[in-house]
């Protein structure tokens, strides 16, 4: 007879690899940033420059992953700082990604709802569009900085899925552009950029 039971352990949610996998791949672009490149040039995103764009995809996808798994808010002093003028924000933003996938690890932050400011989502809902946010902002940087994300197609189906569920709202709210003709039997990933109102040949 056993005298010491295994513990109770839960298999993670089924989505959880690829959130892993999306952050792993987040983390290798922001550790790909030149050293001292400049943060006031062009990015996919008209409204952002350089800066805004790493501060943004810093706060919401690795801090904000982590407060959305643990039902808290943002502190004001997250909201406010600018990541990038911490020196090797790049390692600051891989560990809290780390920590941002470890609360996410446990089945229970997949079930329920996340309150977006006043208006309840499902949380597994959000997990997928966050998962998608590490992906298309992660290309947002990489593309304005001189790189390149790599991530598998498994992946990338995910992400233009994901897209395609939230494409119109997002419009209706800003948060993408117009979508943007690709040609028949572009891969996975330029067909959810596109479809997200970026246009996959962006260069700086």
């Amino acid at each position: 007879m056993n005298d010491h039971p295994t513990p109770d352990t839960h298999p993670p949610h089924p989505l959880h690899p690829l959130l892993a996998r999306a952050a792993a791949a987040a983390a290798r672009v922001a550790d790909g940033v030149p050293a001292g490149h400049p943060l006031d040039g062009p990015t996919p995103c008209a409204d952002f420059d350089t800066r805004a764009l790493v501060n943004h995809w810093v706060l919401y996808t690795s801090h904000g992953l982590e407060h959305r798994a643990r039902r808290t808010e943002l502190p004001k002093a997250l909201v406010d700082h600018d990541f990038t003028a911490d020196p090797g924000w790049p390692a600051a933003y891989a560990a809290q990604l780390d920590r941002a996938v470890a609360a996410w690890a446990d089945p229970a932050p997949w079930a329920g709802d996340v309150d977006l400011g006043g208006s309840p989502a499902p949380a597994e809902g959000v997990a997928r569009m966050l998962i998608a946010e590490l992906v298309l902002h992660g290309w947002d940087v990489a593309r304005a900085t001189g790189g390149r994300i790599g991530i598998d197609e498994e992946l990338a189906q995910l992400v233009l899925e994901v897209v395609g569920e939230n494409a119109e709202l997002y419009r209706q709210y800003g948060g993408f552009a117009a979508p943007v003709a690709v040609p028949d039997g572009a891969p996975a990933l330029d067909r959810a950029l596109a479809a997200s109102g970026r246009d996959p040949r962006w260069n700086a």
